[in-house]
């Protein structure tokens, strides 16, 4: 379908069309909204995995040893990942509103804004405003693979390292991290090939708009599915499993993962 002339609103007119559905996307009429979603993709893979990581790490090394009401603590912090996407994003769009939403509620009462401000509705902040939804939703991933990571270090390696004097962080940078390297590395792989495919927050809350401003490519594709125009949305998402493989093989090859587990 990605070669054809493929729309159903045309549906007598499919025909062989070759490399055109990828030129219009590049420099024909296509070219602006493709440029911005795939702009708009890089911040909205790369923000959202650094803060779910480093928030993620954090609360791992904190949920590390047990404590008291630490079962409490754990299931509040996993119960994103448990609820799908589409529920998320409907979430995040109510406390997002405009006028109604908790998240403007707050920020008068803490006098941030003097009105309500449409966040999903403004060029400057839809994409934002996901981005933030898509952060908490994502963060439960990296607890829980780094947390069962963790767990899995031998303590004697501290109690060498306490013996030897070490500080906290050379503990952290020494024993850690080197020790659950594949984990986070994995982890990491993984995270950016789901966050890139994951238009479901998008697609919930702003629907790519407004204006096509929180458009990344997946979403842009299903748009295009919507519209019926199949050839235009399977030359996108061709291009979305090629720039896929191309990230994962640059990343094994510059993180040496083969190496590392062996």
């Amino acid at each position: 379908m990605a070669f054809q002339s493929y729309n159903l609103v045309n549906i007598n007119n499919i025909k062989w069309i070759g490399f055109d559905n990828f030129t219009n996307l590049f420099s024909g009429s296509e070219q602006d909204d493709f440029k911005l979603a795939l702009w708009n993709t890089v911040k909205w893979v790369f923000i959202s995995l650094a803060f779910q990581f480093l928030i993620g790490f954090a609360l791992a090394l904190l949920l590390k040893k047990k404590f008291h009401g630490s079962a409490v603590y754990q299931g509040l912090i996993f119960f994103p990942w448990a609820v799908s996407g589409f529920l998320i994003g409907i979430m995040w769009r109510w406390m997002f509103n405009g006028t109604s939403g908790v998240i403007n509620d707050i920020l008068i009462r803490m006098g941030i804004l003097d009105q309500p401000f449409g966040f999903l509705a403004n060029t400057s902040t839809s994409l934002a405003s996901v981005i933030v939804a898509n952060i908490w939703y994502g963060i439960p991933f990296f607890t829980i693979m780094i947390t069962a990571a963790l767990r899995g270090v031998a303590p004697e390696l501290y109690e060498a390292a306490d013996v030897d004097g070490a500080n906290v962080f050379i503990k952290f940078f020494k024993i850690t991290v080197p020790s659950i390297k594949s984990v986070l590395m994995l982890t990491v792989l993984l995270r950016v090939i789901w966050i890139f495919n994951f238009p479901d927050l998008i697609y919930s809350m702003t629907n790519g708009g407004p204006g096509g401003s929180s458009n990344i490519i997946t979403s842009l594709m299903m748009q295009k599915v919507q519209s019926l125009d199949y050839g235009a949305a399977s030359a996108i998402g061709l291009l979305c499993i090629l720039f896929l493989s191309v990230y994962t093989i640059i990343y094994l090859l510059f993180t040496k993962f083969t190496d590392s587990e062996e």
